[in-house]
C-alpha cells in the first residue's frame, strides 16, 4: 500500500470544510482506493472510462465518482449510470450527450464546464465568450444540472502566473453565480498548486500523487 494517510488527515485540515477533496485515483490499485475510502473518503476522480467502469463495479457502492479526464461523446453511456459528477464539459455536444444518456438512465447528472485558463495550447476547455454563449442552451436540457467550473492552471513554477489564472476563473464563477443558484462548485487546484487554489476561492480539489505516490503509466 503506498497512500499517504498522515497527508491525508493534513490536506482535510487545510481544508477545514471549506472545499471537497476529491483523491484523483487513476491508475491506482484497487487496495490503495479501498485504504483511503477506509480512513473516510468517499470521492474519488478517474480519467479514464474503462478504468472508471470497473473500478465502480468493484468497489463500495457509496463512493462518489468523478470524472475528469476528456470524456469523449461516445463514451458518456458508460459512465451515465453511476457518475456523480463529470468535470471537464468543454462543448455544448458533450452537454447534450450527456443530457441524452442521463435521460436514458432516469438521472439528473451534476456536470461542470471546463474553462480554458492556461497558456498551454494543449489544455482543454471553452474560452470566456464561448462559455457565455454555452450558459445560454442550458434551460433546455432537462437532465443535467452545471453546478460551476473548473479550469487547471498553467504548469508553471511562476506563483504569479498560477494565482492570476486561478483569479481569472474566480471571478468568471462570482460572475456566473450571481444569475444561477445551482452555481456552487469552483473545481481547481491539484497536488502542485491547490494552496494556492484555496487561496483563491475553489471550493474543489483534485489531488492525486500527495495522497497516492507518483504514477508509473508504464504498467
Amino acid at each position: 500500500m503506498s497512500i499517504n494517510i498522515e497527508k491525508y488527515k493534513e490536506i482535510l485540515e487545510e481544508l477545514n470544510g471549506r472545499a471537497t477533496l476529491v483523491a484523483v485515483s487513476k491508475t491506482k490499485p484497487l487496495e490503495d482506493i479501498l485504504a483511503l475510502y477506509e480512513s473516510g473518503q468517499r470521492d474519488f476522480g478517474e480519467n479514464y472510462v474503462q478504468e472508471l467502469v470497473d473500478k465502480e463495479a468493484a468497489l463500495p457502492k457509496d463512493i462518489h465518482w468523478h470524472f475528469i479526464g476528456h470524456l469523449q461523446s461516445n463514451k458518456v453511456k458508460y459512465v451515465a449510470p453511476f457518475v456523480h459528477l463529470i468535470h471537464g464539459v468543454d462543448s455544448l455536444n458533450l452537454l447534450k450527450e450527456i443530457n441524452k444518456q442521463a435521460a436514458k438512465n432516469n438521472r439528473i447528472i451534476d456536470c461542470l464546464l471546463q474553462v480554458h485558463i492556461a497558456k498551454e495550447e494543449t489544455k482543454f476547455g471553452l474560452n470566456e465568450s464561448e462559455l457565455h454563449e454555452l450558459k445560454t442552451q442550458l434551460h433546455e436540457l432537462k437532465n443535467v444540472n452545471v453546478k460551476g467550473l473548473m479550469g487547471m492552471a498553467s504548469n508553471s513554477n511562476d506563483i504569479a502566473i498560477v494565482r492570476a489564472e486561478f483569479q481569472q476563473l474566480h471571478e468568471l464563477f462570482a460572475l456566473l453565480a450571481i444569475h444561477n443558484s445551482l452555481f456552487t462548485i469552483l473545481s481547481m487546484g491539484m497536488s502542485g498548486d491547490y494552496k494556492i487554489a484555496l487561496e483563491e476561492g475553489s471550493t474543489m480539489v483534485r489531488i492525486g500523487s500527495l495522497l497516492f505516490g507518483e504514477r508509473n503509466y508504464s504498467k
